[in-house]
Formats: structure tokens, C-alpha cells, sequence
């Protein structure tokens, strides 16, 4: 059932989101969107579940208390943990990047389906239920890559030692045979290219960021027309200028309307 939407809240632990805010400006360019950034806290990937979900309700509500009128999670680790605890908590569609990147997997037709992200979204077995739930027999196989985040963090995208630190982690993945690579984490897509060519001709790479933005766009009704008016506002819980320079690489446009928000209050 669509909605009309005219504020989308988004949050991550860190900067990663900014990839999904990206790929959902692209399809709603119309929309108003406030995005939370938890840098004071990051990253969500190494606490326990029961503060990841405490966290997360955190982000949630004070995303809320703005009037936002649909929520995107866009943490891998958040999504693994906190979705059920949100969506009995709000009134609002609650969108999350595994759901929405389990499903393009599957409609990509994954019949061997790897999966890499954080050590706590891997552990939590998030992606491996969802997908199974989508298409019960599918084989899935899963990777941690905590450094993937460290490296995209330092800009090095494209750099040799990436590409090394890659093959050492996808190798297992690539004698599996997997047909179908998905990204589950949202610092990910800046890897995309080194990914790929690691993984080589043949293996589909799913983004959960684009897919998670088709998503959202398909519960929407307006904000498909480009607006000049249109409102795009961050809060940090930590005003690094390093998150602001590496946010506005990803975002590849100026971040103008900062603020910084104290979550504990």
C-alpha cells in the first residue's frame, strides 16, 4: 500500500548511509530528507545486540520527534537486530537494508548466494533467514570484512591494498561458487568496483543500497519531481570534520545543513 511521504528519515551508525540517501535523492528528488549520522557511537558493528537495539531506538525517536513519515534503516547491524523492536515501537513504514537487499538477491535469481558485512551482522544470521524465508533451499555463504569499512573510510577505494585485502577475504566465497554476491553493509558499494573484479565474470553484485531505495520509492506516491525547495538536513552525534569530508565525497555535493545532537538526552 503506497503513502504519501514528504520527509524520509534515515539513519546509520556512521556514514555508510550516505550511500542510501544517495541512491534514494536519485529516485526522489522531490522528497525532504533528515539524515542521522551516530559517529559519536560508531561503529554499531562491535557492541552487543541489546545495545544496538537500545541505539537504534535512540536514533529512531529523535528522527520521529522531527516528523518524519517513514523511517529507513540504513545500518546492516541495525537492521540485523532492531526492526521488530521499531516497527512495534512506530507508526511510520520502517524500511530496512537487509529485508530490501534479501529480497534483490533473490529476484536476481541467487541460487548460491554470498553475502560479506560487518562481524556483527554476519554473526546475527540476519541475511541467511531473510533470504531463506524468501526462497527456502537456497545456499547462502557468508563473510565478515570488518577492514572493508576502515579502508573505505581512508578514501582508498581503489587502492592496490584493497584490492589485496579483498581477495584475501572473498577467497573462500569464490570456491563456493556462488552465483550472486550481496553487499550487506552500506559502506560497501564504494568497494563495488574492486569487489567485482575480484569476484570476477558471472557473479551478480547486489547492492543494498540501491535495492533498498527501490524500496522506498515504491511506497511512495510523490517526491518523483525535482523541487528547488527541497530540504536535506544531517545531524551528527559527533561533528568530525573527517565524517563531513568523506560524507560529502559519497554524497558528491555539499552537506550545508549540519547540526550536532546530543542522542543521550
Amino acid at each position: 500500500m503506497k503513502k504519501d511521504c514528504t520527509t524520509i528519515g534515515i539513519f546509520d551508525s556512521g556514514i555508510g548511509g550516505i550511500t542510501v540517501l544517495k541512491e534514494i535523492l536519485d529516485l526522489l528528488p522531490g522528497a525532504d530528507f533528515l539524515y542521522l549520522g551516530d559517529s559519536a557511537r560508531l561503529p554499531y558493528g562491535t557492541k552487543s545486540p541489546k545495545t544496538i537495539v537500545r541505539y537504534s531506538v535512540q536514533c529512531a525517536q529523535f528522527l520521529v520527534s522531527k516528523g518524519i513519515d517513514m523511517l529507513v534503516v540504513a545500518c546492516n547491524t541495525a537492521s540485523s537486530h532492531a526492526i521488530p523492536e521499531l516497527r512495534e515501537r512506530l507508526r511510520i513504514p520502517v524500511v530496512g537494508v537487509v529485508e530490501s537487499g534479501s529480497k534483490a538477491a533473490i529476484e536476481a535469481g541467487g541460487s548460491r548466494i554470498g553475502v560479506i558485512g560487518t562481524s556483527s551482522t554476519i554473526k546475527s544470521g540476519s541475511y541467511e533467514r531473510v533470504l531463506q524465508e524468501l526462497k527456502p533451499g537456497v545456499k547462502v555463504f557468508s563473510k565478515a570484512c570488518p577492514l572493508f569499512v576502515s579502508l573505505v573510510e581512508e578514501g582508498w577505494c581503489s587502492d592496490s591494498i584493497t584490492e589485496q585485502v579483498a581477495r584475501r577475504y572473498l577467497e573462500d566465497i569464490i570456491r563456493e561458487g556462488v552465483d550472486t554476491l550481496l553487499l550487506g553493509c552500506t559502506h560497501y558499494p564504494l568497494l563495488k568496483g574492486t569487489i567485482a573484479r575480484v569476484m570476477g565474470e558471472g557473479v551478480g553484485i547486489v547492492d543494498s543500497a540501491r535495492s533498498t531505495a527501490r524500496v522506498v520509492s515504491a511506497l511512495v506516491d510523490g517526491g518523483r519531481t525535482p523541487r528547488s525547495d527541497q530540504e536535506l538536513t544531517f545531524y551528527l552525534s559527533d561533528l568530525s570534520p573527517t565524517f563531513i569530508r568523506l560524507g560529502e565525497l559519497f554524497l558528491g555535493k555539499r552537506m550545508d545543513r549540519i547540526h550536532e545532537v546530543d542522542l543521550c538526552e
